[in-house]
């Protein structure tokens, strides 16, 4: 793509080079780089700040790797005298990544329906029952979610360690599913991924809220920069859009949480609530909750859907009603709804059994706010005749304040648990442990004989179901699906459900 047609796509922009002609608007650009590593001949290099360091810092080696020009924020007069390349300054470098993509890509989400679903609980479970109901209606679509990925009929699993992609990557998935027919496009918004830009660009038709509770709060400061950061996704949606293709702009919003007022002012789309415990368009009643499967009836606006799942616990009945609400608000019939959640068997990593013989039961779960183990503990609790032992921890480098929460939560509400890593990255590990221990012994629960703490993760899962017995559940609690955990800067090879499966073994039980 020509250079000048790239530059087209850019709001504000200014050149900084060491010679003014000594740039030909009309050379060809091959790719699109922010890590200077990738860059090709005759790409362009967009320099992005990271956590630990800067894509300025960079440039001379993507001018080495061939790279005709590089985008970035302002630089300093002194950097300017010794440029590499021609260096083109924006004033947000995110959203001029996320601009250059989407036109180095062709527009794709212009031809797509393309539906948000952000939250701090349930993303990723929300976009998979939303892509098996439209999978049911003969609709078919793609999927980016913290797990998995799935287009045209293949699904893979996330191993980014990202919820939601780099804006370049998006983009490049979006025109992959027009090159391949694929009308629908199903993106998990995270608050980075809003606040940062990585879905500028998308320009969603449907947007969707699980929840908005405690997290995040190290990037975001406040609770309330958090639910601004949320609230993105439904400026986005844009009533005037016409996109010309059979999309129906709409924002599905959880009447049982809070968000809901707090997102309502941002919406200029129609609202399609959904909620067990109060009033709204789409509402589940007569729950019933069991230990292997859930179902209940759900209310629409035009009719009624029964509903039987093998998803269980509360909280995945609310997931399934903002799948519902969704698959509802693009014409997806009753009929079809009901098929689709009789489909699903469960998404990797969450409420994951891993059976190898034993005689309690084992859970594997992504759970690793508050407010998600909190929900995931309640659910369990009647489903054990036992103890309930639990096996978590807090990451490195991200939200501090819930490390003494989740502490009183495990101590208050498990009888016994073990405090573990849980990617520790340039913190002091045993420091995390010890401000989740505080949280704990703050209950009055007693280190050695109420919990331990270690943070070695696999003598972490061998200590409790060493402290197991018939009946008990172990629930194995924040990486979930994850294949890698983070110490320094360096990602490990890691799966809480092959290293579960491992111990077992080693105890002596057998599947």
């Amino acid at each position: 793509m020509q250079l000048q047609t790239l530059l087209t796509a850019l709001e504000n922009y200014s050149w900084r080079t060491q010679q003014d002609d000594s740039l030909d608007t009309t050379s060809e650009i091959t790719a699109i780089a922010y890590d200077s590593r990738k860059v090709v001949e005759h790409g362009l290099f967009v320099a992005v700040p990271g956590t630990h360091t800067d894509g300025q810092f960079y440039l001379a080696d993507a001018a080495a790797r061939g790279a005709s020009i590089a985008v970035g924020e302002k630089i300093s007069a002194a950097t300017t005298q010794t440029l590499p390349l021609p260096y083109i300054e924006v004033p947000n470098v995110r959203i001029a990544l996320a601009d250059l993509a989407r036109a180095f890509y062709g527009y794709p989400a212009d031809q797509l329906c393309t539906i948000g679903i952000t939250g701090t609980d349930g993303k990723t479970t929300t976009s998979n029952l939303i892509s098996t109901l439209f999978d049911t209606a003969g609709r078919r679509n793609g999927l980016m979610t913290t797990a998995n990925f799935k287009m045209a009929g293949q699904e893979w699993e996330n191993a980014t360690r990202q919820s939601t992609l780099e804006a370049l990557e998006i983009q490049e998935f979006l025109q992959r599913l027009v090159s391949a027919q694929v009308p629908y496009a199903i993106v998990e918004a995270t608050s980075h991924g809003l606040e940062l830009g990585r879905v500028h660009g998308c320009n969603f038709d449907v947007g969707v809220v699980t929840n908005i509770t405690h997290e995040h709060l190290d990037f975001h400061k406040t609770i309330e920069a958090y639910r601004r950061a949320k609230a993105r996704l439904f400026e986005m949606l844009d009533p005037k859009r016409d996109k010309g293709i059979n999309a129906h702009p709409v924002a599905i919003l959880n009447r049982d949480d809070v968000s809901y007022e707090v997102l309502k002012p941002y919406c200029q789309v129609p609202i399609l609530d959904y909620g067990i415990d109060t009033p709204a368009a789409v509402r589940a009643v007569d729950l019933n909750l069991g230990a292997q499967s859930t179902s209940f009836r759900v209310l629409l606006p035009d009719g009624e859907a029964h509903i039987e799942t093998r998803l269980v616990g509360r909280f995945n009945v609310s997931n399934s009603l903002a799948a519902i609400a969704t698959a509802y608000s693009q014409g997806i019939s009753i009929a079809d709804i009901e098929r689709g959640m009789a489909s699903v068997s469960g998404v990797t990593g969450r409420m994951e059994t891993i059976a190898e013989g034993q005689p309690f039961s084992v859970i594997v779960d992504y759970a690793h706010t508050p407010d998600s183990l909190q929900k995931v503990i309640a659910t369990l609790r009647p489903l054990t005749t036992g103890k309930l032992i639990l096996v978590f921890g807090s990451a490195g480098e991200r939200d501090l304040q819930k490390r003494p929460i989740m502490g009183r939560i495990a101590a208050e509400q498990t009888e016994f648990f073990v405090i573990t890593d849980e990617d520790p990255r340039d913190e002091d590990r045993e420091a995390i442990l010890q401000e989740i221990a505080a949280g704990a012994s703050a209950t009055g629960k007693r280190e050695g004989k109420d919990f331990l703490r270690i943070a070695d993760r696999t003598q972490a899962i061998a200590a409790a179901f060493e402290h197991a017995q018939a009946g008990d559940t172990v629930l194995l609690a924040g990486k979930g699906h994850e294949q890698s955990i983070i110490m320094g800067r360096e990602k490990l090879p890691w799966d809480d459900r092959r290293v579960a499966r491992e111990q077992l073994k080693k105890q002596g039980w057998l599947a």
